[in-house]
C-alpha cells in the first residue's frame, strides 16, 4: 500500500504581529484606532447601563473585549466596501459607520465628538431602545442594525442566518464591475451551521470577493466551542472548499488589521473569497452586565487573563511608548467617549422621581405597527395594464411561453438574473421554463448548487442591495423547508424589520407537482404557507395571458413575489398572449363565469375543472379565478360584490389540508362578509395526507372533480 500525504489547495497562515509591526504602524493609524476602539467600548457600556435599568426592551449582546477584531479588520477597508454582521454586531456596524464618516471628517483623539459623530451614536442607541430615532426607526433593536450609505447591510438576529445575504451584496459589486468587496461577521456558534458553509462553497466557487470574519469567541451562549467540534480552530473551515484562511489574536488589532489586509488582497484581486478566525473574548454573559463566571461556565481567573489583553490598553501603552500620547491623553478621551454616550443617553430619557425612563415622545407611534411590511406599489404607476386581446397569437405550450416571457423581460431589463439548480442545462431547466437564456445571457443566468439556503439568501442580498433584481427557481416548492430561514426571516422580513424603507425585489418561481407521482416531499401548494408569511407576495396564474401580466407585475414590484406554476399545466397549448409588456396589478382577481347563486374561489390549474364541472352542471354561479393570493393583494371588490350577491362561498383548492390556503381566505371570508352568508364558507381541499408515491393514493389525497361537483351540487340545492 502506498499512502500520499494530501495537501489543501489554499493556505492556511497563521499571524502573529511582532514589535516591528506595530514600530510601522502610521501615528495617525494608532490614533485612529485608539478613538475607535474606545467609542465603541463607551457606546457599550452605556448600553449595558441601560439595559441594567430596564430601559432596553430585549436583548443587549455586549461586544465588550471584542473590539479590537472589529476595529482592526474593518479599518482596512473602503466607504463603498460592505459589512453584515450577527446578533452580536454593535462593535461591527460602529466601526464601519465611524470609517465612513472618517471620509469627510477624520476621527483622532483632538476630535470633538458633535455633528455627524454624535448623530451616528445617538441614532444607534435610539435603536437598540426600540425608538423612532433609531436607524431602523425603533423596528430592528440589538439585533438588527442596517446604514446602508454607510456600506452595514444589516446585522441579524439568526445565528449565520446573514452570511448569505453577503455573497449576494458580493455578487452585486462584482456583476456591476466594482472592485469593492463584502465581509460577513459571524461567531463560533455559526460555523457549523449549515448557510454558513454552504455560502462558503456557494462563494468559492463563483469566486466571489466576500470575506467571512468569524469571531471566535469560545462560547456559544455556555458551551464552549470545545464540546460541539473536533476541530476548534475554526478557520480550517475554508480548507474544506479551497478558501485561503488566516487565524489571528483578535485582541491585537494590529494583528487583525495586517491579516486583514492580506484577504482584501486576495478577494479585491479576483482571486475568490477568504477567511479570516479571529480569537476574541467578550466579558460579558450572552446578555447582560454579569460576567460568565457568574453563570458558572467560565472562572475567573480565565476572565482575569483575557481582561489583561484587553485591545484597548495594548494600543494605549504602545502610543506611550512611541510617545505618541501619554496617559493624561488617554484618561481624557476616555472620559470624553464617556461623557458623549452619557449626553445622549440623557437626550433619550427622562428622570421619573427617583428612576430613569425613555422619554415617551421618542416612542415609535402604534400606527407604524404594520407601515412598511411590503411596498405601496408606486412603483407600478408607470407600467401599461395589460388588455386582453381576442386576437392572442398561435397556439404554443405553456412552459414555452414562460420561457418567451422571460427572455423578453430579460432582454429589456439588464437587472434581471436569473438563478436556480440546473436553470442552466437541460434546455431550459428540468421543465423548460428558462430555455435559451443561458445563451442569451450568460452572465446572468446562474446554476446553482444544490444548496437552496445559500442561494436563496444570495438572491436576498442581491435584491436588497438594489442593483439587481434576481428571479430564484426552486425546483419544487417542498424545498422552501430548506430554505425556510431566508425566505420568511430574511428576504420576507428584511423591509419590515429594517424600518419599512428598504426595497426587495426578487420573484421566487415554483411548480406545484401534484399528479407527477413525486411523492411527499416534491408535491405541495405553498399558496397556503406563504399567506400567512409577512411580506411576501404570491401569484397564481391559470393560462398564459395571465400568466405574462402577473410576472411583469412581480417584476416591476419593489417586493419578494412567489410565482406559483403547475405541470398539469406547462404542457398544455394557449393562444400566445399578443400583449407581453402589460401588467396585471395587484387586486385584480378574474370572474371567469358569472351567476348568482354560489361565489366559487379558486386560483391555479384549478380553474379549469371548476369551470367545466360548473357547465356540465348548468351552475347559476360566479368563478373568480383570484390570481393573486396574499392578504395585501387580494381583489376583496370583487370578492364583496360576487358574495354579497350570492350569498355562498365554495373555496376549491387541490392540496393538502393541512397546508391549506384556503383555510385562512375562510376565515377572513367569515369575518369580512359574515352578515352575507346565508351558510358557512365551504372548502373543497386535498387530505390531510401529503401525497403518496402511489398513484392510488397520490390521486386519492389530492382534491378531484368528484370532490368539486359533490360540493357544488350540494351549494346548488341549498340556493
Amino acid at each position: 500500500m502506498q499512502s500520499i500525504l494530501l495537501e489543501p489547495s489554499a493556505p492556511w497562515t497563521e499571524i502573529r504581529s511582532t514589535q516591528g509591526d506595530w514600530d510601522r504602524i502610521a501615528p495617525e493609524t494608532l490614533d485612529t484606532m485608539l478613538v475607535r476602539l474606545s467609542l465603541i467600548r463607551a457606546f457599550e457600556e452605556t448600553v449595558l447601563d441601560l439595559a441594567g435599568n430596564g430601559l432596553v426592551h430585549g436583548p443587549a449582546h455586549s461586544s465588550i473585549g471584542q473590539e479590537g477584531g472589529a476595529v482592526g479588520s474593518i479599518l482596512p477597508l473602503r466607504a463603498g466596501d460592505q459589512v453584515n454582521g450577527s446578533h452580536r454586531g454593535h462593535h461591527q456596524f460602529l466601526a464601519k459607520a465611524l470609517g465612513y464618516l472618517a471620509e469627510s471628517q477624520p476621527l483622532t483623539t483632538d476630535t470633538v465628538f458633535d455633528g455627524t459623530i454624535r448623530t451616528v451614536l445617538h441614532g444607534a442607541l435610539a435603536e437598540i431602545m426600540g425608538l423612532k430615532d433609531g436607524f431602523c426607526r425603533g423596528r430592528g433593536g440589538s439585533m438588527h442594525l442596517r446604514w446602508a450609505d454607510a456600506g452595514v447591510t444589516g446585522t441579524n438576529a439568526i445565528v449565520g442566518g446573514g452570511v448569505p445575504l453577503a455573497a449576494g451584496s458580493a455578487w452585486a459589486d462584482r456583476h456591476a464591475g466594482s472592485d469593492n468587496v463584502s465581509m460577513t461577521c459571524f461567531g463560533d456558534g455559526a460555523v457549523n451551521i449549515g448557510s454558513v458553509l454552504e455560502t462558503m462553497n456557494l462563494a468559492a466557487a463563483w469566486k466571489l470577493p466576500l470575506i467571512f470574519f468569524i469571531e471566535n469567541n469560545l462560547y456559544a451562549v455556555s458551551t464552549h466551542v470545545d464540546e460541539v467540534t473536533a476541530e476548534p480552530r475554526l478557520s480550517s473551515r475554508g480548507l474544506s472548499f479551497g478558501i485561503p484562511a488566516w487565524r489571528v489574536d483578535g485582541m491585537d488589532p494590529v494583528a487583525t488589521m495586517l491579516a486583514m489586509e492580506q484577504a482584501l488582497a486576495v478577494a479585491r484581486g479576483g482571486q475568490g473569497p477568504a477567511l479570516i478566525e479571529a480569537t476574541v473574548y467578550r466579558y460579558f454573559h450572552q446578555n447582560g452586565k454579569l460576567p460568565g463566571s457568574a453563570f458558572g461556565y467560565r472562572d475567573k481567573l480565565e476572565e482575569a487573563a483575557w481582561r489583561a489583553r484587553d485591545p484597548i490598553a495594548q494600543v494605549g501603552r504602545e502610543m506611550i511608548r512611541r510617545s505618541l500620547a501619554t496617559q493624561d491623553v488617554l484618561d481624557k478621551l476616555r472620559e470624553r467617549c464617556r461623557m458623549v454616550m452619557e449626553d445622549i443617553a440623557a437626550d433619550l430619557t427622562v428622570m421619573d422621581g427617583n428612576r430613569r425612563a425613555v422619554r415617551a415622545d421618542l416612542w415609535p407611534a402604534p400606527s407604524f405597527r404594520d407601515v412598511g411590511i411590503r411596498s405601496d406599489l408606486h412603483e407600478l404607476s408607470h407600467f401599461p395594464i395589460r388588455q386582453d386581446s381576442k386576437d392572442e397569437g398561435t397556439p404554443r405550450k405553456f412552459v414555452d411561453i414562460i420561457a418567451d416571457l422571460l427572455d423578453r423581460r430579460m432582454q429589456q431589463d439588464p437587472r434581471i438574473v436569473v438563478m436556480g439548480e440546473d436553470v442552466h442545462r437541460l434546455k431550459g431547466g428540468t421543465n423548460g421554463a428558462t430555455r435559451d437564456l443561458a445563451s442569451h445571457f450568460p452572465d446572468r443566468v446562474l446554476g446553482t448548487p444544490i444548496s437552496e439556503n445559500a442561494f436563496m439568501g444570495l438572491a436576498g442580498g442581491i435584491a436588497m442591495d438594489g442593483r439587481f433584481r434576481p428571479i430564484v427557481e426552486f425546483m419544487y416548492p417542498d424545498f422552501m423547508w430548506v430554505a425556510a430561514d431566508q425566505v420568511f426571516n430574511q428576504v420576507g422580513k428584511a423591509r419590515h424589520m429594517f424600518g419599512g424603507s428598504i426595497d426587495v425585489p426578487l420573484v421566487l418561481r415554483t411548480k406545484v407537482a401534484m399528479g407527477t407521482g413525486y411523492g411527499s416531499q416534491h408535491s405541495m401548494d405553498p399558496a397556503g404557507i406563504f399567506a400567512t408569511a409577512p411580506g411576501w407576495r404570491i401569484v397564481a396564474p391559470s393560462c398564459p395571458t395571465d400568466y405574462a401580466g402577473l410576472m411583469n407585475a412581480a417584476l416591476a414590484i419593489d417586493d419578494p413575489v412567489l410565482v406559483i406554476e403547475h405541470v398539469d399545466l406547462y404542457q398544455q397549448s394557449f393562444p400566445t398572449p399578443a400583449d407581453l409588456d402589460g401588467i396585471i396589478p395587484p387586486g385584480s382577481a378574474a370572474l371567469r363565469r358569472s351567476g348568482d347563486k354560489v361565489t366559487v374561489i379558486t386560483y391555479l390549474a384549478m380553474v379549469k375543472p371548476v369551470l367545466d364541472i360548473v357547465d356540465e352542471l348548468g351552475g347559476n354561479v360566479d368563478v373568480i379565478d383570484l390570481r393573486w393570493l396574499d392578504r395585501a393583494s387580494l381583489d376583496w371588490e370583487t370578492i364583496e360584490t360576487s358574495v354579497r350577491k350570492t350569498n355562498r362561498v365554495l373555496l376549491v383548492e387541490q392540496g393538502a389540508r393541512g397546508t391549506s390556503y384556503g383555510g385562512w381566505l375562510a376565515d377572513e371570508i367569515q369575518r369580512r362578509l359574515f352578515d352575507w352568508l346565508d351558510s358557512p364558507v365551504m372548502r373543497v381541499t386535498g387530505s390531510e395526507a401529503s401525497p403518496s408515491i402511489s398513484k392510488v393514493l397520490e390521486q386519492a389525497a389530492c382534491a378531484s372533480r368528484e370532490d368539486i361537483a359533490a360540493a357544488l351540487g350540494g351549494l346548488l340545492e341549498l340556493a
